[in-house]
């Protein structure tokens, strides 16, 4: 059986919590695998009510995606989709470097320019 590629998952529903059922119609993985992930990855936490039955809620659908895509679009490991996974949730937005001013850096080229050509001629 073909996995449908991320783009063709299914859009997930506003909806509070998900069944282990719907989570695997969601993101085209089957129910055995979701609780296996559950003992790989930390941040993979459904609640658990009567008789032990397991609620997703909407950022757990989007982790189960992620690590889907890890795993059979990108090619990870278990392991190194695990470290990838700590790796996203560390590093904060904030600290990812400002992007730099293309105004300022062709300032600084002509500048530069400038100089050489005085300097030649």
């Amino acid at each position: 059986m073909e996995r449908p590629a991320r783009s063709e998952l299914p859009p997930i529903p506003a909806k509070r919590y998900f069944t282990i059922g719907e989570v695997s119609e969601l993101c085209a993985v089957k129910a055995h695998v979701l609780r296996y992930w559950e003992q790989e990855f930390t941040q993979l936490r459904p609640v658990k009510r009567r008789g032990n039955r397991r609620y997703y809620q909407h950022h757990e659908v989007l982790l189960i995606r992620r690590i889907r895509e890890l795993l059979y679009e990108e090619g990870f490991t278990i392991s190194g989709a695990r470290q990838r996974l700590e790796h996203d949730t560390e590093t904060p937005p904030e600290a990812a470097p400002a992007p730099v001013s293309s105004a300022l850096d062709v300032g600084k080229l002509r500048a530069e320019i400038t100089a050489i050509l005085k300097i030649l001629g």
